[in-house]
Parts: C-alpha cells; sequence; structure tokens
C-alpha cells in the first residue's frame, strides 16, 4: 500500500491529464443546478465550492447570500469558517517539524509541551494526530465559548487537568483539543506564534493567500455572517462564540478555492515530501489491530475501492467538507454560512461523480 500510494503520488503530475477534459461548461451547468437545488432545500443561506485537478484549481463560486440583512451576495472570495478542517492544516505544518527532524512523531507530547501535564499513560504525538490519544473534546458549553483566550497555549488550561479516557492506541475519540495540544507544540518548535508558523509552512507554499484566523472582534472584509436554522424552520443569527478556544483545531476561516490549493499542494509535495503524505494518508492502527478513523490530522475513507482524504467541519454558523481522491487528484471543498447541513457529505460526492464521470 505505501509504495503504490508514493508511486500515485509522483505520478499525479501526468495521470490526471485526462480529468481536465471532464469540466466543460455543461458539466458546469449541471454542477451549479445541483448546487443551487441542495442549498435551496437544505435552506442554506450562503455557500461556496471549489474543484480542482491536475494540480490546478479548475473552477470556484459563491451561491446565495453571505449577509442575509444587506443582501450581500456569497462569492469564491467570501470567507467562510473552516471549522475542522483546520485540524489537517496544524497537521501539515507540524509534519514540516517532522521532516526537519524537530518532531519525534512518537515521542511524547511534554517534550514539546512541556507545560502539559504528564497522565497514566504516556501520550504521543502521532496519537494525538489520529485521534487515539484519549484526550477529551468539548464539554458543558465549552463548544460555545465566548471567553477570549489571548494566545496558544491559554486554551490548554480548559482540559490538561483532566485524565485520559482511555489508554492510547486502544480506542478512537475524536478531540479538537487534541490539536489544541499539536498547535501548541508547532508553536513552541518554530520559534513563533501558530498561525506564523502555519503561514509559514503551509499556507504560503500552498497559494492560500485568504485563509486567516477567525477574530471575533477584528473588522474582516469578506466574512461571511453565520447562520442556524430553527425548529421552527427558519433561519436565524448563528450563536455567539469566541474560537480563540480552539484555533489550531477550527479557529480559521478560509474560501473554498483555498482549501482546494491546499487538498492539491499536500499531493503534489508543494508542502511535504511523498512519504510523508504517504503516512498522513494511511489509517493508525490501534493495539488490537483495528484500523482508526484518521492517519496523521486526515480523515481516510475508501468509497468503491478508491481512497480518499478528507476532512468535515461544523461549528455555529458553519458546515464544511473538504474532499480528495487520492488516485487521481480530483478534490472538491464546500463551505456554507449554516451549521447542521447534514446533505453536504452527498453534495460533494455528487460533484466528484460528475467532474470524474467518463
Amino acid at each position: 500500500m505505501k509504495i503504490s500510494l508514493v508511486w500515485v503520488l509522483f505520478g499525479l503530475l501526468i495521470l490526471p491529464a485526462a480529468v481536465a477534459q471532464k469540466l466543460d461548461s455543461a458539466r458546469i451547468a449541471e454542477i451549479q443546478a445541483l448546487i443551487e437545488k441542495a442549498r435551496v432545500e437544505a435552506q442554506v443561506p450562503g455557500l461556496s465550492a471549489a474543484i480542482g485537478f491536475a494540480g490546478r484549481l479548475r473552477w470556484e463560486q459563491g451561491f446565495g447570500t453571505a449577509d442575509l440583512e444587506s443582501g450581500s451576495p456569497a462569492t469564491a472570495q467570501t470567507l467562510f469558517r473552516t471549522a475542522s478542517i483546520a485540524k489537517p492544516m496544524t497537521g501539515t505544518a507540524l509534519l514540516t517539524l517532522v521532516e526537519e527532524g524537530k518532531i519525534d512523531l512518537d515521542a511524547e507530547i511534554q517534550r514539546y509541551v512541556p507545560t502539559f501535564p504528564k497522565k497514566r499513560w504516556p501520550v504521543t504525538v502521532r496519537q494525538l494526530l489520529g485521534h487515539i490519544a484519549g484526550v477529551r473534546h468539548y464539554k458543558g458549553d465549552e463548544f460555545a465559548s465566548t471567553r477570549r483566550y489571548e494566545d496558544t497555549l491559554a486554551p490548554l488550561a480548559i482540559f490538561q487537568a483532566d485524565p485520559l479516557l482511555f489508554e492510547p492506541g486502544t480506542d478512537y475519540s475524536y478531540s479538537t483539543y487534541g490539536f489544541n495540544l499539536l498547535g501548541a507544540a508547532v508553536e513552541n518548535v518554530a520559534g513563533e506564534p501558530y498561525f506564523a508558523a502555519l503561514r509559514q509552512r503551509v499556507l504560503e507554499p500552498a497559494g492560500m493567500w485568504n485563509t486567516q484566523v477567525d477574530d471575533v472582534l477584528a473588522v474582516i472584509p469578506g466574512r461571511t455572517r453565520f447562520y442556524r436554522l430553527g425548529e421552527d424552520n427558519r433561519i436565524y443569527n448563528a450563536g455567539l462564540t469566541d474560537l480563540s478556544n480552539k484555533i489550531p483545531g477550527g479557529g480559521l476561516l478560509s474560501t473554498s478555492g483555498d482549501l482546494v490549493r491546499f487538498a492539491l499542494a499536500t499531493l503534489d509535495g508543494s508542502l511535504l515530501k511523498p512519504a510523508t503524505v504517504n503516512e498522513m494518508w494511511t489509517p493508525q492502527v490501534l493495539k488490537n489491530g483495528e484500523l482508526g478513523r484518521h492517519g496523521l490530522g486526515w480523515g481516510v475513507q475508501e468509497k468503491d475501492g478508491e481512497k480518499r482524504a478528507r476532512h468535515t467541519g461544523g461549528q455555529q454558523g458553519a458546515t464544511t467538507n473538504l474532499t480528495l481522491v487520492i488516485e487521481d487528484g480530483v478534490a472538491v471543498a464546500v463551505m456554507t454560512n449554516r451549521e447542521g447541513f447534514g446533505g453536504l457529505g452527498k453534495l460533494v460526492e455528487e460533484i466528484l461523480e460528475i467532474v470524474r464521470r467518463p
């Protein structure tokens, strides 16, 4: 598996050329109609979508409305919340430090974040990247926190005194806080603030010029408003939240085009070596031999025998999906300004089907 995937990575500069002929005007019109129908039926005020293959962003477009009060349209440049798609970005930044010999995936996290208390069992960087470390997720009202944190290390106080949920490597439990720890490791080892390291190591090399921190207090031109669907089937403003409690795990803004650029740059070697990408997109194995759901920062799934690297996200005023078909290098991203859009995964698969159809 590892050898074959590395060859796929090297071959993608040539292999997807056939796909480049499949996004003609008729297919774009079909995709536009599909997206608009899904958006209207799900009462999503606004969204943006992007498609890339053969190493390039090929199409991006906004649909609907970014601000219902002003009537401002959603465009390809509208900034949406990435939600948890921040996690593979953080993971990629960390893996650049692994390639530089500055982080050991199998070292305990305390080597890089010494303020994090020792636990009953050792917790490694690798386990945190795969959500098998036993670090807890949100509890109570933490998901909707409005508290302001001024740096990356401060939010560790939310969970660092808590025991692990299980012995690391024996189970799977999704954890945004685990990625807070990884973001702190990136900051400490890189010797600069987390987002500065992310920008230098991931965003700029990938051409992701629109991606930034979602600072609730800042005036950010182009940022969408955020919405939810009420129990009465009406649209309301999403609840207020300050994402400074989880920047590395879910506190960024981006465009769908930037997300596609990220996936393609990961695939073509702009960010990481092929062997590192192969490991990143290989599911981790639990101690009982079962495959986990994640590799190193990305979710990894198979559909009809084809391997997909994927991450989704959901938070106040946002539902997002970034999916890459590894074998032929086709990437699709959709970002919305409505939380709880349960049909987004199906929509992304339908877009992929149209793009990849013979």
